[in-house]
Formats: structure tokens, C-alpha cells, sequence
């Protein structure tokens, strides 16, 4: 969750097919849409910006990027191999060109953000081997809802098998962090990650924040959108419930150690792995960071973070050797979890 957290497990992309089959799709499998990358705060450093009730004179169009969608399923809806939208606030984003060109006030951008981001982060993961050389991570469509949560919140539940996105303050489908962080639990789920303690809980929070600023550093690299203040999470979402600036829900730079800093609330004790994963990527670079990440978490019971952060040194060791282990330990070392 933003600030709370629920357990996904899995969904059947033909139902949603098949509910969508009263009009005639596009039979295209790619189209064209506008995002944000990752927000507007952040991609512009307007620190000014603010809701003003969806309108869309609030954000400039600088603050739109046109982008390809991928792996839809022909149906003229946002419904695609890795992500399919459930339900929403509004009629659902429907084109039988696959043309889906919306502004933030319209209720079918946000839509659009979730199918993109979540694509694009399943995209990711497979680059790096999960699901040839590696197991899958929730290789499979993952179902959101949109704005159908009055709350300004949003969490991952496995029991409905879905992320939901809140609607509260700026809709939290409007932030691609936060549409990450969510899809970071839905990574754990589907590893068999176990939240039995508040480390656990923690870990998944800190994971969460990570893998919202890894996969937008990657996309927004490759969309041409640099990235001022990455340590930064949310900066967009942020703006409706933070006064300092720059708005954050919360950093990975924020120096807490292990175990002085814990306070056993998740999501403060998660910026202590959130920066030690930080510190690794920008040791090692994203691709093998985010490997011997992922890769260490396979079936983690649920203990403490030195138990994760040592399995994912032997993940480092077994998949490039000691001298980037060591680079590992260091990370986790300087923030004291080993």
C-alpha cells in the first residue's frame, strides 16, 4: 500500500475479454496513448503544481509524453497480456484504433497510466531473464481498478486479486510511482513472499518505493525524461498531503540504519531497505541489481531484513560473481543490516 498494505494472487484475462465483446476492437496487439513519466512534479520540478479538482489547466501539456502501448488484446479496451483494466469510475477507456489520447481530467487517463506502467514494469522484468532464464515474476495480467476507492490510498489485495488505485487528494493512478509501488507488492505475492512479521512488512514497503524509482528511471531513460530528484517518491501524489518541498511520500535517501531506526511502523522502517537497494543499484547498475534482487527474494519466509539481505548477496555471487557480492554486502552494510 501507499501507506498501508493488503496481499494479489491471480486473474483470467478471458473473463475481462469477453465482458468487453459488445463492441468491435481494434485486433491490434500495440497503440498510442499519453502518460505522464513518471509525473509531472518530477519530470518538469514544478513544485508548485497542484490537484485543483482533476482539472486539466492544473498541469502543462509539457507534462504529457505520447508513448506506445504493447500487448493488448485486440479488444479496443485496456485489457492486455500483463494488465487489464477491471473496473473504473466512468466508462471504461474504450478505441477500436487502439488511439487511447486523454488529459488528466478525463477519467480514462488513468486508465491509461496503470495498463502502461504496469506493462512496462512486467516488460522489464523479462528483459532481465525472469521467465526464460529465471522464474516468472507475476508473469500474467494483473488486474487494477481505477478511482473506485474513496480514500486517498491505494493497496494490492490477493484475495481479489487486484490493485486498487484511490481517488482522494491527486487520483493515485495519476502517479506512476505509486502505481509501481503497488505492482512491487504484487511482485512479492507472486514469490511467495511472506508477511508474518513487521520486517517483512517493512521490506515490502521499502521494495515497493524501490522498484517504483528503478522501473521509471529505466522508461523515463528510454523516453528521454530525466529524472532531477529520483531519490524522490511521488512527488505528484505527495503534493495533496505534504507541505515541505519538494514533495515526497518518502525518499531512499533518507540515512535510517538498521536496527536504530526501526520504529515498527512498515513504512518508515521501509526506507532503511528501500536505500540499501538504492545504494546497490547505483553501485552495480539497474540490470544487475534488479536481478540479484528479485532473484533473492524467491520464497522469503517472512523474517528479518539481514535474513533477505543475505540472500540476496548469495543471489549477487551465484549470478556475477564475488567482487559484486561484495558491492552488495557493502550497501546493506552501510546501513547496517549486515
Amino acid at each position: 500500500m501507499k501507506r498501508a498494505l493488503v496481499a494479489v494472487a491471480a486473474v483470467a484475462l478471458v473473463a475481462a475479454s469477453a465482458a468487453y465483446a459488445t463492441k468491435p476492437g481494434s485486433g491490434s496487439r500495440t497503440g498510442t496513448a499519453r502518460v505522464f513519466a513518471p509525473n509531472p512534479v518530477q519530470d518538469l520540478g514544478i513544485q508548485t503544481l497542484t490537484d485543483q479538482k482533476d482539472a486539466a489547466s492544473a498541469v502543462p501539456a509539457a507534462a504529457y509524453h505520447s508513448v506506445t502501448l504493447t500487448d493488448l488484446d485486440g479488444s479496443g479496451y485496456l485489457s492486455g497480456k500483463w494488465a487489464v483494466v477491471r473496473s473504473q469510475t466512468g466508462p471504461p477507456a474504450y478505441s477500436p484504433t487502439n488511439a487511447f489520447v486523454y488529459d488528466r481530467q478525463q477519467d480514462q487517463f488513468e486508465q491509461v497510466m496503470a495498463y502502461y506502467w504496469i506493462t512496462e514494469a512486467q516488460r522489464y522484468i523479462q528483459s532481465l531473464g525472469f521467465g526464460t532464464s529465471f522464474r516468472p515474476v507475476n508473469m500474467r495480467p494483473q488486474a487494477v481498478r481505477i478511482n473506485q476507492w474513496g480514500a486517498d490510498n491505494s493497496f494490492a489485495t490477493d484475495k481479489q486479486d487486484e490493485i486498487r488505485f484511490g481517488k482522494g487528494g491527486v487520483d493515485d493512478a495519476e502517479d506512476a510511482e505509486v502505481i509501481l509501488h503497488e505492482y512491487g507488492h504484487a511482485i512479492h505475492f507472486s514469490q511467495g513472499f511472506q508477511f508474518s512479521t513487521e520486517e517483512a512488512g517493512a521490506i515490502s514497503e521499502g521494495f515497493g518505493d524501490y522498484w517504483a524509482v528503478t522501473v521509471t528511471e529505466v522508461v523515463g531513460k528510454r523516453l528521454g525524461v530525466p529524472s532531477p530528484d529520483p531519490a524522490c517518491v511521488a512527488d505528484w501524489d505527495s503534493t495533496s498531503y505534504t507541505s515541505s518541498v519538494p514533495h515526497c511520500l518518502r525518499r531512499l535517501d533518507e540515512g535510517k540504519t538498521y536496527p536504530a531506526d526501526l520504529v515498527g511502523e512498515v513504512h518508515a522502517d521501509g526506507e532503511i531497505w528501500s536505500q540499501a537497494l538504492w545504494t546497490i543499484r547505483n553501485a552495480i547498475g539497474n540490470l544487475k541489481a534488479d536481478t540479484a534482487i528479485l532473484q533473492g527474494q524467491f520464497g522469503f519466509d517472512g523474517g528479518t531484513m539481514p535474513a533477505l539481505a543475505a540472500d540476496i548477496v548469495a543471489a549477487a555471487k551465484s549470478l556475477y560473481g564475488q567482487a559484486t557480492a561484495n558491492a552488495v554486502t557493502a550497501a546493506f552494510h552501510d546501513r547496517g543490516i549486515l
